[in-house]
């Protein structure tokens, strides 16, 4: 298996270094994006890359910097610095068209760099997309003492259900985000999107999934929505739904 090797080392011109994982493979090819504080080593990312190699498909996987094995510190981190770690992916790792599958905070950044790049993204997948989540999800559900810290000393701590690391909230993760907001406008991308969503999901409510595909200027969005799905989306069942929608959008 992959993750019993070590990833490759894509480095970028400020000195930091983006960990990945890539199989050569026919077109379009598939790029997975990952979650908040996730890496490429989840359920998700390796079943993907299993399907992809089985189908001969071309497929990468990666780590956004402070996280997993890429260079630098998760606080450090920014919505827009995610974003251009993607776009670098796409662009100095990935050949010709590109299917884009993004895990909560990576469906958000997914849809970011589909609207960066409109000429290589041919389709997205979203599971359990968070979009505008740092606001929506953070920030307005914030109470006014935690926005006084944020303010005040620059980060909060919150517990992680899938982690003994507790999240680093910064407030600077917070402001740099609302350059980024999606869900206010229209979102100018037109290629297929296909949405997947637990209805069970505990972190993103699944009306989230809803309200972007109203927002989403393409013609070609599905919503599915898992009346006992979770957040993660990690079943049998839910892999299997996952690689279907991927295979849809490489039939394009």
């Amino acid at each position: 298996m992959t993750d019993n090797m070590a990833p490759q080392a894509l480095a970028l011109e400020d000195g930091s270094v983006i960990a990945y994982h890539k199989i050569e493979g026919n077109s379009p090819g598939v790029i997975f994006l990952g979650g908040f504080m996730s890496d490429m080593t989840g359920t998700k990312a390796t079943a993907l890359e299993a399907h992809c190699r089985a189908h001969g498909r071309a497929f990468i996987r990666f780590d956004y910097q402070g996280h997993g094995q890429s260079s630098g510190r998760f606080r450090d981190g920014t919505i827009g610095r995610w974003r251009d770690d993607a776009i670098a992916v796409l662009d100095r790792l990935a050949e010709g068209p590109q299917v884009l599958v993004g895990s909560s905070m990576g469906g958000w950044i997914a849809l970011l760099a589909a609207l960066a790049r409109p000429e290589r993204v041919v389709g997205v997948v979203g599971i359990a997309a968070a979009p505008d989540f740092t606001r929506d999800l953070m920030w307005e559900r914030y109470s006014e003492e935690q926005r006084s810290i944020l303010q005040s000393e620059g980060f909060i701590e919150e517990p992680s259900e899938y982690s003994d690391e507790p999240y680093v909230i910064t407030y600077r993760l917070i402001e740099e985000a609302r350059d980024h907001i999606l869900l206010d406008r229209p979102v100018a991308i037109h290629v297929p999107v296909r949405l997947l969503h637990g209805m069970q999901d505990a972190d993103v409510p699944w009306q989230t999934a809803l309200r972007l595909a109203d927002r989403l200027e393409s013609e070609d969005v599905t919503v599915t929505l898992v009346k006992n799905g979770d957040h993660r989306l990690s079943e049998p069942a839910d892999i299997d739904r996952i690689c279907a929608a991927v295979d849809d959008l490489c039939a394009f």
